[in-house]
This record gives C-alpha cells, sequence and structure tokens, in this order.
C-alpha cells in the first residue's frame, strides 16, 4: 500500500465513506444545486459562459460528466490517471471576463472550488436523501476529499487543513465570493429543459406538460440545500413549511431507495469500482464509458476539453 506521506497520492477505496455515499443516484436530486454553486464563483461562471456548451444539451453534458468524475474516486489504481484527464479537460478555459478580471480554470481557487462543491453535494446528498451523516462522518468525509484531490496534482494551497477551517472557507465562499451572474441564473433556469436523452420517445406535448413541475420540483428542492446567504443572494425565501417539506421529502427518497438493491443505486462507475473491490469482476476490468446518447456534439467530440470517449 503507497503511503501518503511518500508523496503518492492515494486512491480511495471501499473502506472510505465517500465510495459509501458518493455515485449514488440520488445525488442527482443535488445536480441543479451543484450547478449554481459552481457557477456563482466568478472565474467558474465566466468559464461557463465562454466556454461551455452545456446548456445547449444540458442532459448529455451532465450524465457523461458523471463518468470521469465519479472515475476519480471509484476507479482505484486508474483513478490517478483519471483525474489527470479531468485536469486536462480544464487546461484551455482561460480568458478576461465581462468585468475585465482575468479567470483561468486551471487557477488553484477555482479547481479546487468545483471539487469543494463536490464535497458539500456528498454531504448534502446524504444529510437530505440518504438518512443523515454524524459530525464525526462529515469529517472523515473531509479527510477523504483532502486525499481525492490529491489525485489532480494541483496546488493544495487553497485546501482547508481541517473540517472547522473548511466551514469558515464554505461560510466566506457564500458571503463574501459567490456572485449571482448569467451562467447561474441559466442553471436555475428549466423552463426549455428537454426530457433526458434515455426518455427521448417522449411525446413533445407530453413532456412539456411534465417539465412544469419537474422543472419546480427541482429548484425548490435546490433551493432548500443553499446556505441562508445563497438564499438571500439569489433573492429566494424559504419558510418553516418549506423545510418541514423538504425533510418529509428526503425521508420518503430515502425509504424509496431502500428498496432498491444497492448495486443498483449506484452510477455505472460506481458499481464497476465495488465489483472489482467485490471481486465479482476482475480487477483490471475496462472502465465503463459514457454511452453514445451522452456524447457531444458531432463537431465538438475532437475538442480536448470535452469527455469524449470512442464508440
Amino acid at each position: 500500500m503507497r503511503s501518503q506521506s511518500s508523496g503518492h497520492p492515494v486512491p480511495l477505496g471501499p473502506d472510505s465513506l465517500t465510495w459509501k455515499y458518493f455515485g449514488d443516484w440520488r445525488g442527482m436530486l443535488q445536480g441543479v444545486w451543484a450547478g449554481s454553486m459552481q457557477n456563482m464563483h466568478p472565474g467558474l461562471g465566466a468559464g461557463v459562459e465562454e466556454h461551455s456548451i452545456f446548456f445547449d444539451e444540458r442532459w448529455q453534458r451532465l450524465y457523461r460528466s458523471l463518468y470521469p468524475i465519479g472515475g476519480v474516486v471509484f476507479d482505484g489504481d486508474r483513478a490517478e490517471k483519471t483525474a489527470l484527464q479531468v485536469r486536462g479537460y480544464h487546461s484551455q478555459i482561460k480568458g478576461v471576463d465581462a468585468k475585465g478580471r482575468r479567470y483561468n480554470a486551471l487557477d488553484p481557487g477555482t479547481f479546487y472550488w468545483a471539487h469543494a462543491t463536490f464535497f458539500m453535494g456528498t454531504i448534502l446528498t446524504a444529510d437530505h436523501f440518504m438518512g443523515g451523516v454524524t459530525e464525526s462522518q462529515k469529517r472523515q468525509l473531509f479527510t477523504e476529499h483532502v486525499q481525492w484531490y490529491r489525485l489532480y496534482g494541483m496546488s493544495m494551497r487553497p485546501v482547508p487543513a481541517t473540517w472547522e477551517d473548511f466551514q469558515l472557507y464554505w461560510k466566506r465562499m457564500c458571503c463574501e465570493v459567490l456572485e449571482d451572474n448569467k451562467a447561474t441564473r441559466d442553471v436555475l433556469d428549466l423552463s426549455k429543459l428537454g426530457p433526458p436523452p434515455y426518455a427521448s420517445w417522449i411525446p413533445g406535448p407530453v413532456w412539456a406538460l411534465m417539465r412544469v413541475p419537474i422543472a419546480r420540483g427541482f429548484v425548490w428542492l435546490t433551493v432548500g440545500m443553499y446556505d441562508n446567504a445563497v438564499r438571500e443572494l439569489l433573492g429566494y425565501t424559504w419558510s418553516a413549511r418549506d423545510e418541514r417539506l423538504h425533510r418529509l421529502v428526503g425521508k420518503a427518497v430515502n425509504a424509496t431507495f431502500g428498496l432498491v438493491p444497492r448495486r443498483y443505486r449506484m452510477h455505472p462507475r460506481g458499481r464497476a469500482g465495488w465489483d472489482r473491490a467485490t471481486g465479482r469482476v476482475p480487477s483490471d476490468s475496462s472502465l465503463p464509458q459514457t454511452p453514445a446518447r451522452n456524447l457531444p456534439p458531432l463537431a465538438e467530440r475532437g475538442n480536448s476539453k470535452h469527455y469524449s470517449p470512442p464508440m
């Protein structure tokens, strides 16, 4: 076993809490939260506005991104290679935003902010939709998120030293750094959301009716997961009644998923990690890749900023 002190990043394994909570399909319920929180960062939001085609293929981008991001957690001895690939997708995302501020997706503070939202998204998913996590478990998840972040080969300068330091960092980001911008509002605007790729067979008029409650529901779930400072920044209100109903919805989601076999609660990359770790498949089995329906548009598939595995 490689030692963290030896200078080599050590991938997470099945003994980690992250493997228990990350990669569960319930994490999709905080997808709008994660996208909006990331985009409120000035540098990250500018990069999305000027370089991303996310809003032209919202579902496809979301579903295919789960594969390499999940792989940094679940790919075992291949996790560092996956992490460096993810880092590479961001190497050309840089420029000057509308306010004259330079941004670079590989700026250590910007890159770490995206990772911080993955970590907090894991806690929120566990807290709201998986029965809850204790303070000591949050502390362990924090330690594991640092271990996971090392795989990217980025500067560790922005990474808080302790769970307590991270809470101060998160509060400062929410209260002093994040901003209401176009990229964030675009994430929250689901009024033109199409059906997910696996449900493309739904007739347009039927989806148009379904989209209204789906869009409102996702935004409401998202607002319930925001810190108060972020709600105020974006102009949302949240009542005690909303809070009670949000908790009931979370309990219902958890109870429903309790009826689903564990393997099928997991994203394919996470499921494959567990299958290799438990001997269900050989340890050198091929890593699952996104299906063709989630690939970028044909004209974008040769662009180095996209994860686009050969079919």
